[in-house]
């Protein structure tokens, strides 16, 4: 029998997973992995049941069932002032994570260049690789984690095909300001790039700032592709339930691919969320929920030794420790994990080629019980 040749010859078993299998074994708190450990909305379960039980349990449409389509609209228009068709511009997708392979599948041609920063989610160079394209990989500006343009205009060439951006940022927790927007609108037209928005932490954001999304500004969303997740509004990252937003054009490739992978996405939870979407103060309210757990374990970790950086959005905040220890990201977070009982993940995990500040990643979108349980441990360290 022939060997597979690998198209991702150089991807092995990520950090995550790592970060994970180590909480489990040494009963540790577990902070690295980026979902809540509370309940979710008693309602919208029940919702889901419901639609079982009245007989949703078949295909919907390969573009998701159109009631939900059409309150996305509605959501979109009253957020952002955009109107999108929920016919031609809105397709249903089973996680956020979907969206953006799919999107980088419609788009990418073998050769083409992708514009990748760093620290950034770990889906998104592998998803650039295993279309045949090279990421154009470019450092966001420590300790801020800001985007320096100019790198960005050296890097764009006649290959240049997408830039790809995420805000509110995973694993970083900064947000794109308005002077990144005006940056962002002269290299794309400058340089004719099409736009992979990553925003499933579009409601997970803090101190009453605006979330800048492609959806906001007409000449940006022409070029893009944006894709949501549901688990990350409703505290259910397990139904891996998503959608992307683009223009109509795009869109019909996206579901050229789209068509022949998943085809349909979870029939019972599309239609409850249908009609949950609804209750516009679930999402609403949300960013100061999730900002009240920022702040209590920010509170909580000034009796610890990390230094906590700022975080604006997100499920995530960043403690640096160069000042107490040379041991690298990994070595700190494994060493932490076993010897003190709280996992967490080191922010080299999300380089490709590793760059070592001395930072580790926190998920502080938490119970308070949890947050004091791990604070409690890391004042050991």
């Amino acid at each position: 029998m022939r060997d597979i040749v690998s198209k991702l010859p150089d991807v092995g078993t990520t950090i995550f997973t790592v970060m994970s299998s180590l909480a489990a074994e040494y009963n540790a708190v577990n902070l690295g992995q980026g979902f809540p450990d509370f309940r979710m909305n008693e309602e919208l379960i029940a919702s889901v049941n419901e639609a079982m039980h009245k007989g949703f349990n078949q295909y919907v449409h390969m573009n998701g069932y159109i009631p939900l389509r059409e309150i996305l609209a509605e959501k979109i228009q009253s957020l952002y002032g955009t109107t999108v068709h929920p016919d031609t511009e809105i397709t249903i997708t089973p996680g956020g994570t979907y969206a953006i392979y799919t999107a980088l599948t419609a788009v990418l041609q073998p050769g083409d260049e992708v514009i990748v920063f760093q620290p950034g989610y770990d889906s998104y160079v592998p998803n650039v690789v295993i279309n045949g394209a090279r990421p154009l990989l470019i450092p966001l500006q420590y300790p801020g984690y800001t985007i320096d343009w100019q790198a960005v205009r050296k890097a764009v060439s006649s290959r240049t095909r997408m830039i790809m951006l995420n805000s509110p940022h995973n694993p970083t927790g900064a947000v794109l300001r308005e002077e990144d927007i005006q940056e962002l609108r002269q290299i794309v037209k400058d340089n004719d790039l099409w736009i992979l928005s990553d925003e499933v932490y579009e409601h997970v954001i803090f101190d009453g700032e605006p979330h800048r999304s492609m959806l906001r500004y007409p000449d940006l969303l022409e070029r893009s592709f944006v894709c949501f997740s549901f688990g990350k509004i409703y505290h259910c990252t397990g139904w891996k339930i998503g959608y992307c937003v683009a223009p109509a054009a795009a869109m019909a490739e996206f579901r050229k691919v789209h068509q022949f992978n998943c085809f349909s996405v979870d029939s019972p939870k599309q239609v409850a969320l249908a009609t949950f979407l609804k209750q516009r103060e679930q999402y609403e309210q949300l960013g100061a929920f999730v900002q009240s757990r920022r702040d209590y374990f920010l509170e909580l970790m000034k009796a610890t030794r990390f230094r906590m950086h700022p975080s604006s959005g997100s499920y995530f905040i960043l403690g640096s420790y160069e000042h107490f220890s040379d041991e690298s990201e990994k070595d700190l977070a494994i060493r932490i994990t076993k010897e003190y009982g709280v996992a967490s993940i080191p922010v080299s995990a999300f380089y490709q080629n590793p760059v070592d500040n001395k930072v580790l990643r926190f998920c502080f979108c938490k119970k308070e019980e949890t947050l004091e349980k791990a604070v409690e441990r890391l004042r050991k360290v």
